[in-house]
């Protein structure tokens, strides 16, 4: 659900008859720690302080064994409940993998293939080009070659939208690179996969999920909505960090676009996921889904552009396949994919052939990337490479683009043009403006000065900007600033508004959001 990517685990009864049909569970206690996890619990408690995050949970899978799973931190911050092991977490856009593994067990079923149409399973899906709609397969949803890019996420996240309707409205989404062209992470065409599923299946894609994957595998606090949240007491809160403090928000429901990223868990259940993937698709003497389509969902399908990277001179290539990512790195594939939803940021990465897994779960998001640098270190040290301060490397990165951020951000305000006023009076822009596909925004006269209101999540106050341009700040802290561009006519009429959901350099380059029309009649200015 990246949104930024996407939720929960809970029980533990199932978990000890799972385990008693596979491997051990945890490696006693009272044994040495393997050498590789020397110094990883304070290492781990540096990190979480040095990031200035909330909480942190780990489990580490190796040979069919969780040798290490702990929490750090609190579930909270101000308050002294501590994360564990049973602590749940939203998990993101790491539920893009469940998504293409019940896909997968549909397709050894023989309900589905992953070269079918998405037409065929959803008879009312569209895209904007007919040749398009014809031809996109479960395999492309999949695989982010869509040719919408990274566009598309307000028509679910904060909106009245369920996953009806995101499908019936993302026809009105204009591509941004020609089909299967290249690699555009979209989270509205997993969500569409995950309902092809669910109609190949005969049930909903929330069923098929607990059915296929958490049951069989005693995940018993997984869950695939933030309904099923409530009366949990050991679950984290999200919370949102500028680098200084940690500061809880509320938990935001993403049901709508499920299959992309509303799975909640906890590191235990998640380690019965990594030994499941690591075992082929197997769960004591069950074979759940054939090696071979796991093999295929593991393939690159989608080559991801990446850059030179200094720190990683053995990384030759990074590929996507059907909802998790891959790189090779010294000499081994890695599976990897990060998960990241309001306040929450996670990371799962597989070493198949070492029979290494690793997942991260924290709760908080901004001026975090705790999680990816505790993954590689851990990775590094099963490896047998030279040990690296990958907590410290990464935090100087991000703070170094963090700078860079803030300093774009200034010369987006540097160069707006000084001096000027609207062509008409605020006033005038108060009314409804409607679009096909993101629905309505309204703009209203409060407090004295205007305020903008988008579908049910949003909420700005209007500040002006340049000319026509007004800068929104969003009452949600968590959604910073936007703008929006009133266009008026010859005569005075306010005719639409332009809206950018972010005030950055590369959303203002992409419009991230659209132009909206105005319903009604607009007053000419005098």
């Amino acid at each position: 659900m990246q949104r930024r990517g996407l939720r929960t685990l809970h029980g533990y009864l199932a978990l000890t008859a799972f385990m008693a049909v596979g491997a051990p569970a945890l490696a006693q206690q009272a044994s040495a720690a393997p050498v590789p996890l020397a110094g990883l619990d304070a290492y781990i408690q540096d990190a979480v302080k040095t990031w200035g995050i909330a909480g942190l949970a780990i489990a580490i899978v190796k040979d069919n064994s969780v040798v290490y799973a702990k929490g750090f931190g609190v579930r909270e911050a101000g308050k002294p409940a501590p994360v564990d092991a049973h602590t749940l977490f939203a998990i993101g856009s790491n539920s893009k993998f469940f998504t293409s593994t019940v896909a997968g067990m549909m397709v050894d079923a023989g309900r589905m293939k992953w070269d079918d149409p998405a037409t065929k399973f959803l008879p009312g899906f569209q895209m904007y080009d007919p040749y398009v709609t014809r031809e996109m397969t479960i395999r492309d949803l999949l695989s982010h070659r869509s040719g919408l890019g990274r566009r598309g996420d307000m028509l679910w996240y904060a909106s009245p939208f369920d996953r009806a309707e995101i499908i019936r409205r993302i026809r009105f989404l204009k591509p941004n690179s020609s089909f299967r062209s290249q690699y555009g992470y979209q989270n509205v065409m997993v969500m569409t996969a995950g309902e092809a599923a669910a109609a190949a299946g005969g049930t909903s894609w929330d069923s098929l999920v607990t059915q296929r994957i958490f049951r069989p595998l005693g995940m018993t606090l997984s869950s695939t909505t933030v309904r099923a949240l409530a009366g949990q007491t050991n679950l984290a809160s999200p919370h949102l960090s500028d680098g200084a403090a940690a500061t809880p928000i509320p938990w935001r429901n993403i049901d709508n676009i499920g299959p992309a990223g509303s799975i909640n868990s906890n590191v235990l259940d998640m380690a019965q996921w990594l030994r499941f993937l690591l075992a082929n698709g197997r769960v004591g003497t069950t074979q759940l889904i054939k090696p071979a389509t796991l093999r295929e969902i593991e393939s690159p399908q989608t080559i991801v552009p990446s850059a030179d990277d200094s720190l990683s001179p053995s990384t030759h290539f990074h590929a996507y396949g059907l909802g998790i990512g891959m790189y090779d790195y010294l000499g081994v594939k890695v599976l990897s994919h990060t998960g990241g939803i309001d306040g929450m940021l996670s990371q799962v990465t597989l070493i198949p052939e070492r029979r290494l897994g690793i997942v991260i779960l924290t709760n908080t998001e901004g001026h975090n990337n705790t999680f990816a640098a505790i993954a590689r270190r851990v990775v590094d040290a099963y490896l047998g490479a030279p040990a690296r301060d990958w907590s410290g490397i990464m935090l100087a990165q991000t703070r170094a683009q963090e700078a860079a951020q803030a300093a774009a951000a200034k010369l987006v305000d540097a160069a707006r043009p000084k001096d000027t006023r609207s062509s008409v009076s605020p006033e005038h822009f108060v009314g409804q403006y409607t679009n096909e596909m993101y629905g309505d925004v309204h703009v209203a006269a409060e407090g004295g000065h205007q305020v903008l209101h988008f579908g049910s999540g949003f909420t700005g106050d209007l500040e002006h900007w340049a000319n026509d341009s007004y800068k929104i700040t969003w009452r949600d802290r968590r959604e910073g600033t936007g703008l929006v561009t009133f266009v008026v006519n010859p005569v005075g009429q306010v005719s639409s508004l332009k809206l950018w959901q972010s005030l950055t350099p590369a959303a203002l380059r992409n419009e991230d959001v659209d132009e909206f029309k105005r319903v009604g009649a607009s007053q000419s200015s005098p």
